[in-house]
């Protein structure tokens, strides 16, 4: 799935992030976005799938929360010939991340660490079957001015597997988050280069489930923004994606690419 982790509303901000002050009035940095996504993706892993949806994508900040989240709704006029057919047709994720400095009144920033967070991640398509998702995962959030690329997300976390017959702690995840503009035009529309990588390691293999100990997606897009609308390319590494053993019966490692265009409100 596309991400872009770092509301819109923030693509002309500088490169250097300030850190987080929140001693008089932790509502004073609040903004928020939301979008919708219709997309196209290609040869998607994991098992080369190609389809077609609709994503509704949003995300702000209020007070100590710093929310990221969408839902994407498959096969949007239900074709037989599509591979997401006769399958869960909704996945939902969802990303509050809770500030630290904002909890505590203190800035808690060091060197290139800007604000720090408890951060969760949901993600979950509904089903209870052998390959459901229902993913939640608890961890330590960071801002992070990385040079070039400005604000960039990380965040290290812990997941607990809820689907109904594993129920069990499992792994680890760190992930990272980008939003970086490259071109500004006369019109205040602008190219940016927008992307994350999420790794997994730690998971177990003997549970049934997870078939390799660690897992790897790193999607990197072009889009091209204006105040309403959006237009990108994406091209999506995949690794033994989700502690998925690549293999000929289900391939789980090589690259799939992604078409999107938006409406912004």
């Amino acid at each position: 799935m596309r991400k872009l982790l770092l509301g819109l509303g923030l693509a002309a901000a500088a490169t250097t992030t300030l850190a987080a002050d929140y001693s008089d009035n932790i509502h004073k940095n609040d903004y928020s976005w939301k979008q919708f996504n219709l997309m196209y993706a290609s040869k998607e892993l994991p098992g080369k799938n190609s389809h077609d949806y609709m994503e509704m994508e949003f995300g702000g900040r209020s007070g100590i929360v710093d929310l990221y989240g969408y839902i994407d709704v498959f096969n949007l006029t239900n074709s037989t010939s599509s591979d997401k057919y006769g399958k869960d047709k909704i996945f939902l994720k969802i990303a509050p991340r809770f500030s630290l400095d904002a909890i505590t009144g203190k800035d808690l920033s060091f060197g290139p660490v800007k604000e720090l967070y408890i951060a969760t991640l949901f993600s979950m398509d509904g089903g209870t079957g052998k390959f459901a998702t229902n993913n939640n995962f608890i961890g330590l959030g960071s801002d992070i001015d990385i040079p070039w690329l400005g604000k960039t997300g990380v965040n290290l976390y812990a997941l607990y597997d809820s689907t109904d017959h594993r129920q069990d702690w499992n792994g680890y995840q760190l992930s990272a988050n980008w939003f970086k503009p490259l071109m500004t035009f006369d019109n205040d529309s602008f190219i940016a280069y927008q992307g994350y990588f999420d790794y997994q390691f730690g998971m177990k293999t003997d549970k049934g489930y997870a078939t390799s100990s660690t897992g790897f997606d790193n999607f990197n897009g072009i889009y091209w923004h204006s105040k309403r609308y959006a237009v990108g390319y994406g091209l999506k590494y995949f690794n033994n994606v989700y502690g998925i053993k690549n293999s000929d019966a289900l391939k789980s490692t090589g690259f799939g690419q992604y078409i999107d265009v938006s409406y912004k409100f």
